[in-house]
Formats: structure tokens, sequence, C-alpha cells
């Protein structure tokens, strides 16, 4: 089933100094991305003001930072991210970590970010 609201847009890819993303489905109301965290790497202490987030673990051990509180799990476990929740996800292994992101919420544009802190430099208003 094709979803009409689906842009060429929405169903990208995306290259990051800590590993890449792609969308692999976009619909009112969620999207849902894979997402490859390269080792000793870590994503933007973030939060979003429009979307909660479900991470799924495929491969790798996946330290998850959720409002301050850290968990670590492996393959075939999951965490939730609440609206609003500041959060990071690092990957303190030596090999990729590969997860499954279901966000949901009205509104999953990659400028829903607000960074709080970054090791690449980037701003809050930077994807």
């Amino acid at each position: 089933m094709t979803d009409s609201t689906t842009t060429t847009r929405e169903m990208e890819s995306c290259e990051r100094p800590w590993g890449s993303w792609h969308v692999l489905d976009v619909g009112a109301g969620y999207k849902v991305k894979r997402i490859h965290v390269a080792p000793g790497q870590r994503l933007s202490y973030q939060l979003h003001a429009h979307r909660s987030e479900h991470w799924v673990v495929l491969y790798g051990v996946a330290t998850c930072i959720i409002d301050d509180v850290t968990q670590v799990i492996g393959p075939g476990h999951s965490i939730d991210v609440a609206l609003g929740a500041k959060h990071r996800l690092v990957n303190n292994g030596s090999e990729d970590l590969v997860i499954i992101e279901v966000q949901r919420g009205g509104y999953t544009g990659e400028d829903d970010i607000v960074r709080l802190d970054d090791d690449y430099g980037r701003h809050a208003d930077e994807e």
C-alpha cells in the first residue's frame, strides 16, 4: 500500500559524523528509520517537541541515556523515549550498532531537534 502523503524527500538517507540513518517508511503520525551508529560514536543529547521514539536494537549494544538515566540493551530489546524526554544513543562497543527507530507524533521532521550537547559542534537548529 502506498501512502499518498509520502514524498521523495521523506524517504531519504543521511550520513552523519556518528554513522547514518535511512527512512524505511513514513505515514500520517509516524516515521520508521534504520540507524547505524559507528563504534565509539554517539548522537547528540537532544529532545523533541512533537514526537516520541521507540528504539529496537537489531545488532550491537546500545547505551541509551534518557532523562539522565543510562540503560544498556542488546539485540531483540527495546526502549521508549517519551515526548520531550532528553535522550542520547551511544555505541560504546567495537562493532556497529543498528537500531530501528519508530517515531510517533504529529510532526516527524528532522528539524524537530533541540540539541542540548553535541560532540560535532552542531547547533539546535541544524540536522
